[in-house]
């Protein structure tokens, strides 16, 4: 699997649930009798380690960074207009969490675009700003990393794009 995905020391990737991290290493544990290959993944943000066996990177979700393709997509459905369903909240925020835990840059770009607050529009909820700050920056670490700006930079650059739509 490895292979197949083409991870190696130093490259960044995107775990689902977690966003971008750095791959340190390769090693090899045994756990529970097995001998195990893990991707070593350290994401600095979080002082968090992760360790991902690499028989079972790719159904776990990691995956390398987007291609600027996708990223131009994600940026493009930014600039659309919102789609607010007129559901009750609780469903709306477990669709949202869902599409962030996705670790798709459309889909999070989708929960960016449609949580978005304009000047002049109703204040936000405490959930529903929480969901949009959690958004935007699994967002900004990856639109960071692949034009290999600071984060912050980024997310200037994803509020600039909201605002001008």
């Amino acid at each position: 699997m490895a292979e197949e995905l083409q991870i190696r020391p130093g490259d960044f990737v995107v775990y689902p649930t977690h966003g971008v991290g750095r791959v340190v290493g390769v090693e090899e544990q045994t756990i529970a009798g097995h001998e195990l290959q893990l991707f070593v993944i350290s994401f600095d943000r979080d002082r968090m380690t992760l360790r991902v066996p690499t028989a079972k990177a790719g159904a776990s979700g990691l995956r390398r960074l987007s291609t600027r393709k996708v990223m131009d997509s994600a940026l493009t459905t930014l600039k659309g207009r919102a789609r607010v369903k007129r559901t009750m909240w609780s469903r709306r925020a477990q669709e949202y969490e869902a599409k962030i835990n996705s670790g798709d840059p459309v889909s999070i770009a989708e929960v960016v675009r449609d949580l978005h607050r304009n000047v002049g529009q109703p204040d936000q909820s405490f959930s529903e700003r929480q969901i949009y700050e959690a958004a935007l920056d699994r967002l900004a670490c990856e639109l960071a990393a692949v034009e290999k700006i600071d984060k912050d930079r980024a997310a200037e650059k994803l509020e600039e794009m909201l605002t001008a739509a």
